[in-house]
């Protein structure tokens, strides 16, 4: 369905290559459910489409979305009343985000760990509410695909002990795409089955010996129907980072991650460059698949 054009295109005054072009078909091929807004939002992510400020261009992106409609280029999903699924940005603070009771001992002292899908908007303000004002790198509004989960002791309480986010994995990062070794085309073709542990929170009043590997275990079980079940695809391989200045990664080690490598420190909102070295992460991996590396390599 796509007409050809001669024209350059363009956006913000920058070159919008065959490449991104291409990213833009997948993403929205990819992600149907999507609203437009959702879809402007993870493009500025992908693309590092940014103010001066940080801040993402998703006007500007969607009303380009939509040139690119009227030029036959791509097709957008049909308009949405009403206001896109994760717009809100501001987090109330509540009585259920208190800090609650110390709970300390094994995790054989209690009856069992249950993950829960968040679905409901309760459990939405819930999540968001714990993870921006317990996680170190609070709450954001998660772009393009993700499913989040609120970690549940079975009592008959059925306490929050801790938080989940899984989204989509990053467009590029040197020491996963070494480590697979996988090509461009490899990489573009399959990328989608690579998905980000974007946020774990255990809360601070909560020192359960050995209940963050155990979530971590039981988590890369229970994702991948769940994301089979909304996406429409199956996960091959997690990826996380950890920042060694606050974290040592042992849990992730004790749950059979494996650490690959490090990060330029640039992150996703550097496109030119200028943050090389700062603030590096260290890189984690988890294969969901015995033969994920050779998966992952095949140009499709």
């Amino acid at each position: 369905m796509h007409a050809v054009t001669h024209a350059p295109l363009s956006f913000c005054g920058e070159t919008v290559s065959k490449e991104d072009l291409s990213l833009i078909r997948q993403v929205i091929e990819r992600y149907p459910n999507l609203s437009r807004t959702e879809l402007a939002n993870t493009l500025c992510e992908l693309l590092d489409w940014n103010r001066s400020n940080g801040g993402l261009k998703t006007v500007e992106c969607r009303q380009f979305l939509e040139r690119l409609e009227a030029r036959s280029l791509i097709e957008l999903p049909q308009r949405r009343s009403g206001r896109p699924r994760g717009s809100k940005t501001r987090v109330d603070r509540t009585a259920s985000g208190a800090r609650g009771e110390s709970l300390e001992g094994a995790l054989g002292d209690y009856p069992g760990i249950a993950l829960t899908l968040v679905e409901t908007a309760e459990e939405r303000g819930l999540w968001r509410e714990l993870v921006e004002r317990y996680h170190y790198l609070g709450h954001r509004v998660p772009f393009g695909a993700h499913l989040r989960y609120l970690i549940r002791i079975e009592d008959r309480c059925r306490t929050v002990v801790g938080c989940l986010q899984y989204s989509s994995g990053a467009w590029r990062m040197r020491a996963r795409d070494e480590w697979i070794g996988w090509n461009e085309t490899a990489r573009k073709t399959h990328l989608q089955r690579v998905i980000s542990n974007s946020r774990f929170l255990i809360l601070p009043w909560v020192r359960i010996r050995y209940l963050a590997s155990h979530v971590l275990s039981q988590a890369a079980r229970r994702l991948v129907p769940d994301w089979e079940s909304h996406y429409g695809l199956s996960p091959w391989l997690l990826e996380t980072l950890v920042d060694p200045a606050c974290f040592s990664g042992t849990c992730y080690r004790a749950a059979n991650w494996i650490e690959v490598g490090v990060t330029t420190g640039r992150g996703r909102q550097d496109r030119h460059h200028r943050r090389h070295g700062a603030q590096p992460k260290s890189v984690w991996l988890y294969p969901l698949r015995g033969d994920v590396r050779k998966r992952l390599c095949q140009a499709g």
